[in-house]
């Protein structure tokens, strides 16, 4: 059974490494912005690129599923 599900196993698997990253590199930024006392515009700035680069691999991941739906991949 678990050489069935290999493929599935390692997308689940590698999807949980990009959200852990993703949260761990915003609480690592969080606590130097507030060591560092860095305006809130500038807090805002950080947090709005790192959305983006988030939001890059969400819709990578969107893409990606509807094209194998499709045929396309």
């Amino acid at each position: 059974m678990l050489a069935e599900h290999f493929a599935l196993i390692e997308k689940i698997g590698l999807n949980l490494f990009f959200v852990f990253i993703f949260v761990f590199i915003g609480l690592s930024i969080h606590d130097i912005m507030k060591k560092n006392d860095v305006p809130k515009m500038g807090q805002y700035v950080v947090y709005f690129v790192l959305f983006l680069g988030c939001a890059g691999f969400i819709a990578k991941g969107v893409i990606q599923f509807i094209w194998e739906n499709q045929g396309l991949g």
